[in-house]
């Protein structure tokens, strides 16, 4: 799989929004928030072209009642993909490029705060996303063809801004 990594793009808000839309009523009442993250809501910094959605929900095993309602919006069912307590779905547009992952987790799990705190930290230290930005367009030149690389590559990055973000956000929270 080719990795390609684009400036950002302001319109990947409006794409998050519109498909928000979309599948906001697939969940109904299960629904507590679907929240855009990952480095399309990073303001400035470069990323692959996927909007990224995190859904939160109230149970999530009524989620897998929901499969064929997400099928029916052009997602594949994935399941937990890795993830215990996650269901992941992802879409493709008409010529097979990934578009969309939603990932949804029930609602104030670590997973979800791990996420969010991630995506706050950075807008809030673009100077940190730019390093972040700065990796992610060396690893696409070393990874062209190997998503695999690529991801194992920022790895150490993310877990190391992850654990600084969940401690800023329980600080700024405190005060």
């Amino acid at each position: 799989m080719k990795v390609e990594v684009l400036p950002h793009n302001p319109i990947w808000r409006s794409k998050f929004e519109d498909e928000a839309k979309l599948i906001a009523p697939v969940f109904g009442d299960n629904l507590v928030a679907i929240h855009h993250i990952g480095s399309t809501a990073i303001p400035h910094i470069y990323a692959k072209p996927i909007i990224d959605i995190l859904v939160e929900v109230k149970d999530i095993i009524k989620v897998d009642e929901q499969s064929s309602a997400m099928t029916a919006l052009g997602y594949a069912v994935m399941g937990e993909f890795g993830i215990p307590g996650r269901r992941y779905f992802r879409k493709d547009d008409a010529t097979g490029k990934r578009t969309h992952h939603v990932h949804t987790f029930e609602v104030c799990t670590p997973e979800v705060k791990r996420h969010l705190a991630f995506r706050d930290y950075m807008i809030a230290h673009p100077e940190i996303a730019q390093k972040y930005s700065e990796l992610k367009r060396q690893l696409v030149q070393q990874y062209l063809n190997d998503i695999n690389g690529y991801m194992d590559g920022k790895d150490g990055f993310i877990k190391e801004m992850e654990k600084t973000a969940l401690i800023w956000k329980s600080l700024s929270e405190s005060k």
